[in-house]
Order: C-alpha cells, then structure tokens, then sequence
C-alpha cells in the first residue's frame, strides 16, 4: 500500500466546471482494492490546498483510464458539470482518442471493431462473448495505422476513437483480432515481456463546455520512451 506518495500531476486545463490533466502511469483513477494512492483523491487534495476548501471537495469522474494507461483525463468541478459531460458520453459527442502500439501490422490498415465483452469482476479480467450472453456488452472502436515498424517483431502505431467505453475495451478487441498491445501483461502474455509499460495513451479529449458550449480540444502526447519514440509521427 501506497498512500504517502506525492506525485505531481500536469494540469492541461481548469476553470469553474473543468479540470483537465495528464494522468501520470501506473496510479488508479479512483481508489481500488489495492489501497495505493488513486489520481482522484490526489486531485481533491490538491484543490482543498490551492483554494483553501473547507470539507470535502466535489470533483465528478467523467471518465476512467486503466491504472497502467497515461494521458489526458477530463474531471467536473461542479454536479452541473458533471451531469452534462455524462450526458455527451452517453451520446458520443465526447470524442475520446487513444494511440497505442500493436505487435504486428493489421490488414486492412484502418477498420472499425465490433464485440460484445464480458468482465469476470473477481479475476478483473474481460473476455470477448457472444451477442446472446446476457452479460456482454456492446463494445465499439475505430482505428487507422498511422506508421508501422516492419522489423524482426513488426510494430504499428495505431490511432484510437473509442464509441464506448467498456472495461479494458481497447485492449481486449485488439488482442481478439490477434494484434495485442506491446507491453499488455493481461491480454499479451504469450508475447510481451514481463516488466513491460503497456503502449496504450489518452492522445486527446474533444468536448463541448459544459456551459460556454465552445468545443474544447485538449490533447497529451506520450512519453519520448521505448516504443513510443520509434515512431515518427508522435510530437514529443
């Protein structure tokens, strides 16, 4: 258990409704068995530091990032924030986008992938089902190859839009078409390394203002590490 350690997070963005962050690797969103210190009781803290708050902060989750995964995160300031961002999940107009590195170079180089997926909540591992399993859930994503390695163990960076957001999702429907992520310990095993950072990051967020109504584009670009800066269409 973790609980002491002090982790500096990037901020991207805040106003009154809105906080936009980089979410560091390898730290829970929210607080989970493991009893390690979760991103957003880091961030309640720091906003009852900064602004003097007395009791509980209010800071909504909009979304979730898998604890290994890194990258843009969006968190509402106010219940009326948080009601209507919720409200453009639901109809997809909270645009979600991921860069991950594939083993192996799909064909076709862009596609859309359907599955029903299933979590098995006790061992947190999600498994493709069929249509009929009352506990499958619809699980929709879009992704184009933006550069591929042709070496002794091919790569591919792949550009990510998620229209659901389904437990481990990305990682799962890549993985039943036969091109898990680098570094997936859970749904790579027979392929990745032990030790290995999954290649999987939270490229960019787009979303309306919750009450300006802008279009607001926030975007994080990954680390300059192994295998990320193999590729050169990433900005580091």
């Amino acid at each position: 258990m973790n609980r002491e350690k002090n982790v500096p997070i990037p901020i991207l963005y805040e106003d009154n409704h809105l906080l936009v962050v980089e979410k560091p690797v390898n730290i829970p969103t929210q607080a989970d068995a493991s009893g390690d210190l979760d991103l957003l009781t880091i961030l309640k803290q720091d906003l009852k530091i900064r602004y003097q708050k007395p009791g509980n902060v209010y800071l909504g989750l909009v979304h979730r990032l898998d604890r290994p995964v890194g990258g843009v995160m969006v968190f509402a300031k106010t219940s009326k924030a948080a009601s209507r961002l919720s409200e453009q999940v639901r109809n997809h107009s909270f645009v979600k986008i991921y860069y991950a590195v594939l083993h192996g170079i799909p064909n076709p180089s862009k596609g859309r992938l359907e599955h029903y997926l299933a979590k098995d909540r006790s061992k947190n591992i999600v498994r493709v089902t069929e249509p009929t399993d009352k506990e499958g859930r619809h699980a929709i994503l879009e992704f184009f190859i933006l550069e591929e390695i042709k070496n002794k163990t091919p790569l591919s960076l792949a550009e990510v839009q998620l229209f659901t957001g389904r437990s481990h999702q990305i990682r799962v429907q890549f993985s039943a078409i036969g091109h898990p992520l680098f570094g997936d310990q859970k749904y790579g095993k027979g392929i990745n390394q032990p030790g290995q950072q999954i290649a999987l990051w939270s490229h960019e967020i787009r979303l309306m203002h919750p009450t300006k109504k802008e279009e607001l584009v926030f975007i994080s670009n990954p680390p300059d590490q192994y295998p990320w800066n193999l590729f050169s269409s990433i900005e580091f």
